[in-house]
């Protein structure tokens, strides 16, 4: 289903939760993208690996940290047994799975306007859910994707995504304070972070940025059933591919992107983690998503701050990657000042960060902040 559209027929197995096969076809055009014959011979016809790559892609990746002693205390073997406790919703998309007779409707079960279990947030944040006898798993942390802990929540009647931090450093939530900081100074579109404790450790946490009435389509997703031109860059192939499916805005937006991404030294831009948002009933796009997962950056998991590190999406090093930028005029200088301090202020809010390390992060990014001025020839300025 897509909201109350019936999409195809399925038969999933209830011993993996893989689709076993598809039946009827009632709606082509609200199929997931990339799942389907867009050309040739076999247009508009499913591809089975594909449909069964997307679903058991909503499951949360079995490299996510706990999952294993979750799956343990659930008593499920694979993460892909999750999707059908909660029909497969997300509060990424609207699409789900209804059991056939059932009688169900989108407004009763999703998430956006329902409250969800608390139950498998509790168990992978590593606590003892309420009534461990009881475990309810209608829940939005079965289609949460990532590697780093993390879980939905309900403040203020709104739904906030937690996100902790990996390693020694434990750095990812306070570095996605500071991306925030930056895109907020420079008025680029972006999801604003804040920073929270649960049971004595930092987490991120960001409101949903995905209404009732849009959905987030990932970057992987739009490029899916597009063979690649040998003469095209990866670049160039995503802003056909958007071009093709006549998705406004993108080229300024991307230029943005890879400068935030160059200045805090961003490791893992992969194509899931930016996107394009569309209407779910009417399937326009809306444009590209503002900014958010910003965390794996500012030399997170190394000792040496400032180091070169490996760039995605586009090109393996920031150097090269930046290169791409087509115009630098909106970027100004002059909004940076005071970010060293705060900068500074942010992450000496961790438990976990000596002074020099704090320090050498702040010279950094603000090294890398006037390497993006001498690129955009601007009129210099220091950053104080």
């Amino acid at each position: 289903m897509h909201k109350n559209i019936p999409v195809v027929e399925l038969s999933i197995s209830e011993y993996s939760g893989s689709i076993e096969k598809h039946g009827i076809v009632h709606n082509f055009a609200h199929l997931p993208l990339g799942t389907a014959a867009t050309s040739g011979k076999d247009a508009e016809n499913i591809v089975p690996f594909e449909l069964n790559e997307w679903w058991t892609g909503r499951s949360i990746p079995a490299s996510r940290d706990g999952i294993q002693a979750t799956l343990e205390a659930l008593g499920i073997y694979g993460t892909v047994l999750l999707l059908t406790k909660c029909y497969g919703l997300s509060l990424s998309d609207q699409y789900w799975i209804c059991p056939k007779d059932s009688g169900l409707r989108w407004e009763t079960v999703n998430f956006f306007h329902n409250d969800f279990s608390k139950d498998i947030g509790e168990i992978l944040f590593g606590h003892e859910p309420a009534d461990s006898a009881h475990l309810n798993l209608m829940s939005p942390d079965n289609t949460s994707d990532g590697w780093l802990r993390k879980k939905w929540i309900i403040a203020d009647g709104k739904r906030c995504l937690m996100k902790g931090g990996s390693g020694v450093f434990k750095q990812e939530p306070f570095n996605e304070v500071i991306a925030s900081a930056i895109m907020r100074r420079l008025n680029i579109p972006h999801i604003p972070y804040t920073l929270t404790v649960d049971n004595g450790k930092p987490y991120s946490l960001c409101e949903n940025f995905v209404t009732p009435d849009t959905e987030l389509i990932p970057a992987g997703r739009v490029i899916k059933g597009f063979k690649k031109n040998n003469r095209d860059s990866h670049f160039a192939h995503l802003l056909r591919c958007v071009e093709t499916h006549g998705i406004p805005g993108v080229r300024a937006a991307l230029d943005k992107m890879l400068v935030l991404d160059f200045i805090i030294s961003n490791e893992d831009r992969h194509y899931n983690n930016f996107g394009f948002i569309r209407n779910a009933e009417t399937l326009e796009w809306c444009g590209i998503s503002p900014i958010f997962d910003s965390g794996t950056s500012l030399w997170y998991n190394t000792q040496r701050v400032g180091s070169l590190v490996e760039s995605k999406p586009f090109r393996k090093s920031h150097a090269e990657q930046i290169k791409l930028v087509d115009d630098f005029s909106w970027f100004d200088m002059a909004t940076l000042n005071g970010l060293k301090d705060e900068i500074m202020e942010t992450l000496s809010q961790s438990e976990d960060l000596d002074e020099k390390r704090l320090a050498a992060i702040a010279s950094a990014v603000t090294e890398r902040c006037g390497q993006i001025e001498k690129m955009a020839n601007v009129k210099p300025s220091l950053i104080r």
